[in-house]
């Protein structure tokens, strides 16, 4: 087993090199710029879309522009955002943070493109269902010739949409904070990370063999809510700390250009460690949200793209950013005995004597069931391109049982693990979206002139009282 774990770890380090980073962040500077920073002039627009302004229930598609969103959210705002937070700053310091604010603003214009590509080139399964996704982009917009890279990404995909993160997070977090200090566990850890890890499978289970349409109702419920009552409890550790927020934010910039405190001041390194967590967070650039968005009833690509963009900024701007100042605030980033959602507990507890633990401990639940209810509909569709749609069912019964090797594993093989599929998914995802872009800025125009003549028309019949 250490030898499976020493092997992952080597090949999540080498798949994160440099050549992946500029193809992540470079290629997201260049969507940004060759857009004209588009993701921001067109924020208003993209909320009324996702208000439902511009719903029409016969579009093709599976669900709607908000549950789009919404489960897409339940996959990204989730462990990550808790733990991977966590994981990121015990690694490469506070100034990993800033790094991860710049990975999610470029990541905004690079939701853009992938979505849209996503609706623009929908192919059909084996039973003729309408399906979007990396795998049907490459294969439908740059031809046959290319399926083996789509092929690369729907292998990378069953492996990196695997729940085994969040089940061994949420493991944790039950084990340590309620069960431990309650006299509930067991004097076999195994055993009790097994009968955890078996019960998540069980809630799991009643959700993900409903499919799409339960899934995207399921998140569309408990999404919102669940970023709701996160937001609160770190702006209570806000207030508590208020006097302490200027130099947290200090600390933040000077560490990301110094960090003298990790990684023998390589910020290179701090670099790769910031674009490896947000990409591990907001998922921009890996292809994922790319399947769920091009299940959106819809058929203006631009529309969904615009929804899509405004997922790394609710995800990492907002959502890890508030991870990050709980945990800078409180001083817990300094406790080298905390890893990963540990130390997150340890900050919320430290802020909130008594119940914050607690009060994370039920942030964790939502995130991480929210997390695998939509994970196990991207590995489907991976798998329902490789073998065949009627067969897609049987990738949950493996789904599921991957929860238990989760909630059983080590971290490090975990992270590893996912950070190198991630990697290995963000290739073909990457290079198929940097060459269809002239494709989505030809739509945008042909879709943004379509709504000028239309709002003009709008203000002509308006002033003449049609």
């Amino acid at each position: 087993m250490k030898a499976l774990e020493e092997f992952l770890v080597w090949f999540s380090d080498a798949a994160w090199g440099m050549p992946l980073l500029i193809l992540l962040m470079g290629g997201g500077f260049y969507f940004m710029f060759y857009s004209g920073f588009l993701p921001f002039r067109y924020l208003r627009h993209a909320i009324n879309v996702l208000r439902g302004k511009y719903d029409d229930p016969n579009d093709p598609g599976d669900i709607n522009h908000f549950e789009a969103l919404s489960a897409a959210l339940a996959a990204t705002v989730g462990m990550g955002n808790i733990s991977g937070v966590a994981v990121a700053i015990a690694i490469g310091g506070p100034g990993v943070l800033f790094w991860m604010w710049v990975s999610a603003f470029v990541g905004m214009a690079t939701k853009f493109f992938t979505c849209s590509l996503s609706v623009m080139y929908r192919g059909h399964d084996s039973v003729g269902h309408l399906e979007g996704g990396p795998m049907y982009v490459i294969e439908t917009g740059l031809g046959k010739k290319w399926k083996p890279l789509a092929a690369f990404f729907a292998v990378a995909g069953l492996f990196g949409t695997l729940p085994i993160f969040q089940a061994n997070q949420l493991t944790q977090v039950i084990r340590e904070v309620v069960l431990e200090p309650n006299g509930f566990t067991t004097t076999d850890l195994f055993y009790t990370n097994l009968t955890i890890g078996l019960v998540l499978v069980f809630i799991t289970s009643l959700v993900i063999f409903g499919g799409i349409q339960r899934i995207g109702h399921v998140a569309g419920k408990m999404v919102p809510g669940m970023v709701v009552l996160y937001m609160l409890a770190v702006f209570y550790i806000m207030f508590v700390n208020y006097t302490a927020i200027p130099d947290a934010f200090a600390l933040i910039f000077r560490d990301a250009f110094s960090a003298q405190t990790v990684l023998g001041g390589a910020v290179g390194a701090i670099i790769i460690a910031g674009a490896r967590r947000a990409a591990f967070s907001n998922e921009a650039g890996i292809g994922t949200a790319s399947m769920m968005h091009g299940a959106a009833k819809t058929d203006e690509p631009i529309r969904e793209g615009l929804v899509a963009m405004l997922g790394p900024f609710i995800d990492t701007i907002v959502v890890c950013t508030l991870t990050g100042l709980a945990i800078i605030l409180t001083g817990t980033w300094q406790d080298t005995d905390a890893s990963g959602v540990t130390m997150t507990a340890t900050a919320f507890n430290n802020a909130m004597p008594g119940f914050g633990s607690y009060v994370l401990v039920v942030c964790v639940m939502i995130f991480a069931f929210t997390s695998l209810f939509s994970y196990s509909y991207y590995g489907t569709k991976c798998f329902s391109y490789l073998f065949g749609a009627k067969y897609k069912h049987y990738y949950n019964y493996f789904y599921v049982a991957t929860i238990v090797f989760g909630a059983t594993a080590t971290i490090t093989a975990v992270i590893a693990l996912i950070d190198g599929m991630y990697a290995m998914m963000a290739i073909p995802t990457m290079v198929s979206a940097l060459l269809l872009s002239p494709k989505v800025m030809a739509a945008a125009r042909d879709y943004f002139t379509r709504m000028k003549e239309f709002r003009e028309e709008a203000k002509e019949k308006e002033a003449k009282g049609v």
